[in-house]
């Protein structure tokens, strides 16, 4: 049996404490390049950033929505005007006036070129009765007699709303238009009777156009004119 206190065990000891020692020394050194602890690999929440930020606005809202009047560029805040819009989305929830005014602009030009054509047909979807009996009236004043309309539109300066309402259930809207055209009237000879068939001319109209809310047509149709256009 080979003592504890053999002189080979102990310089095997003295080896080991010795190695034991030195990679201690080595192991027990940050170098800069160690992993840094677990616990600081982990995500923790961020602390909320101290900003005065305004408040989000409301889901599906746009962005101008918390910063503008609601018919901001259409009509101003308060007024008659705006009221009476107000009281149009209440009955129209899905009613917007600027694409009212981009499709008004179209039929105010539709209407004109039909009326100057004599074209009943394309008039009398456009046109409420007592409107389009007028219109109707006027046409056939033109073929009695012989005289015709010399038409040509140039295009659609301005539109703005001037009147707006809810009665009952008719939305109603009155617009002035600042229109640039060519406008005159020949007799059965071909004579200028009316206006200048060369010159272009500016041109206020207000037309009023209505629609039953509760109607599936989503068309308006011109109700009222404020001048004779024949």
């Amino acid at each position: 049996m080979t003592p504890l206190f053999d002189p080979l065990n102990l310089i095997l000891l003295a080896i080991a404490l010795a190695v034991f020692w030195r990679l201690k020394s080595v192991l027990g050194k940050r170098t800069g390049t160690e992993r840094p602890p677990a616990d600081v690999l982990v995500f923790k929440p961020r602390a909320e950033k101290q900003v005065n930020e305004p408040p989000a606005p409301p889901m599906g809202a746009r962005d101008d929505e918390t910063a503008k009047p609601r018919w901001h560029g259409v009509a101003e805040e308060g007024s008659t005007v705006a009221k009476g819009l107000d009281a149009i989305v209440s009955a129209m929830p899905d009613f917007a006036a600027q694409p009212f005014l981009a499709g008004a602009k179209r039929a105010y030009e539709m209407i004109l070129a039909a009326y100057a054509a004599d074209d009943k047909a394309a008039l009398k979807p456009l046109l409420a009765k007592d409107v389009a009996d007028s219109f109707f009236a006027m046409i056939d004043r033109r073929k009695a007699d012989g005289s015709s309309l010399v038409f040509q539109f140039v295009g659609v300066n301005s539109v703005r709303i001037e009147k707006a309402s809810l009665e009952g259930r008719n939305a109603s809207l009155t617009l002035l238009f600042n229109s640039e055209m060519i406008h005159a009237v020949r007799d059965k000879n071909g004579e200028v009777i009316e206006g200048q068939d060369r010159s272009v001319r500016t041109v206020e109209d207000v037309w009023t156009f209505e629609r039953d809310t509760t109607s599936r047509d989503p068309n308006w149709k011109l109700v009222a004119t404020d001048d004779d256009i024949g």
